[in-house]
């Protein structure tokens, strides 16, 4: 594919800025990690709306680009070599902007932010992901104790391999990094969205609880939050 228009996701969300970025998400902790991530590095961008709540992500168009049917997705109509790419996975696309644009991803501790960018996708968006079902949503129903603990135990356990790792650190992995874009969204919505501070012993963590601080303050992480903007 050598154009935008080459791509059938574009005849449902049609590009408002054809040399934009064009963004496929939700205001979800894996969708904002790509928008936080674009307004951090200063990239121009068109924030397309995949609602839910009328199953957009399983369209044909938005499975033309994503066969796994999950926000966030993108194009880049500047690719390598000027030629379009498509990308999804927020881990992959973090990465992929943090190359594009030369910031947060620096050649002085690569592999650590990486290594923690990875934690983020292996383990606390799992099971963040997990403990939200059954403390906020229809997990509530289920009378069985065992797999809400389980992923309460796990979430407990992850919350204080973070709080040892932030010991005399204001970011992860030293400098604000995209590890840090993909770790905080997730901290925000456990203690705000699923309001499970408690029963995890996050409110207990100081190191946690100032680093989502931090993280919630600065401005384009504010922006990004907030980004597509729901109808």
């Amino acid at each position: 594919m050598t154009t935008l228009a080459d791509f059938p996701i574009t005849a449902r969300w049609a590009p408002r800025n054809p040399g934009a970025i064009q963004l496929y998400s939700l205001p979800t902790p894996n969708g904002v990690k790509v928008s936080i991530a674009l307004e951090e590095m200063g990239l121009a961008y068109d924030a397309h709306l995949v609602s839910f709540a009328t199953n957009d992500q399983m369209s044909p168009e938005f499975l033309s680009l994503n066969p796994n049917n999950k926000i966030p997705a993108m194009i880049d109509p500047q690719g390598p070599g000027g030629a379009p790419l498509a990308l999804f996975e927020s881990g992959a696309m973090l990465i992929y902007l943090a190359e594009k644009s030369g910031q947060l991803l620096p050649d002085a501790n690569r592999y650590e932010v990486l290594q923690w960018l990875m934690f983020q996708m292996g383990g606390v968006g799992p099971m963040f992901g997990q403990l939200g079902f059954f403390h906020t949503f229809a997990g509530k129903e289920i009378e069985d104790p065992r797999p809400k603990e389980r992923y309460r135990a796990e979430v407990e356990r992850i919350l204080k391999v973070l709080d040892k790792a932030l010991t005399g650190r204001d970011w992860i992995a030293g400098d604000y990094s995209i590890a840090d874009i993909a770790i905080g969204p997730w901290l925000n919505t456990l203690r705000g969205f699923y309001k499970a501070g408690d029963i995890t012993g996050l409110d207990a963590l100081a190191n946690v609880t100032g680093y989502l601080d931090r993280f919630l303050a600065r401005p384009a992480v504010q922006r990004g939050l907030v980004q597509p903007p729901r109808d």
